[in-house]
């Protein structure tokens, strides 16, 4: 799947480029607004990005995860290199390691929460100038209906491309919103 970024300054033109697409057989799930004026977008019903996903939180909590990594194997390395497991036992190293890895796993994750998504960093000086971002993802056979849907409607402009949401978790997402709707 591709994500395609367009900004524009009215969320009506937004919304109306939402209901385009949905008629178009692009799913809700793939289809997002990014504004700083939260309110108005949900007034609309638009298809807002969740407020965890605003945040670094997952980009973050993988660079602690490598560094983590890194520390885990540093520890295990310097404990199997100085012989020192052979008076004590591997099991003190092996436990120091694994609450290393969490321990920066953890600390990146919170670090992440407070900076906003490294995605839609490019975005925050249009965000700031009161515009809002509109992106879709899509699968190659559905890029026909993007180039239409835009075209008539000049007033959002390309913002580029990036890579999505894996097409699983789009999938799951629609589940869970049928399910949903389907549930008492």
């Amino acid at each position: 799947m591709k994500r395609h970024y367009f900004i524009g300054d009215d969320l009506n033109v937004i919304g109306a480029v939402e209901r385009a697409l949905m008629a178009k057989g692009i799913a809700a799930e793939q289809i997002h607004v990014l504004s700083l004026n939260d309110a108005d977008a949900e007034k609309r019903q638009l298809h807002d990005v969740q407020s965890l996903m605003k945040k670094d939180v997952i980009h973050s909590a993988e660079v602690g995860a490598l560094l983590g990594l890194v520390a885990a194997i540093s520890v295990i390395a310097i404990t199997h290199f100085t012989g020192i497991a052979a008076k004590v036992g591997w099991v003190p190293f092996v436990f120091l390691a694994i609450v290393l890895l969490g321990f920066f796993t953890w600390e990146g994750g919170l670090i992440g929460i407070q900076l906003p998504n490294s995605r839609f960093r490019r975005f925050e000086k249009a965000l700031r100038a009161g515009e809002h971002v509109f992106f879709v993802d899509v699968e190659p056979s559905e890029e026909p209906h993007i180039a239409q849907v835009m075209e008539a409607h000049p007033h959002l402009r390309p913002a580029g491309t990036g890579s999505s949401s894996p097409r699983w978790l789009v999938g799951l997402q629609q589940n869970a919103r049928r399910f949903s709707q389907w549930a008492p």
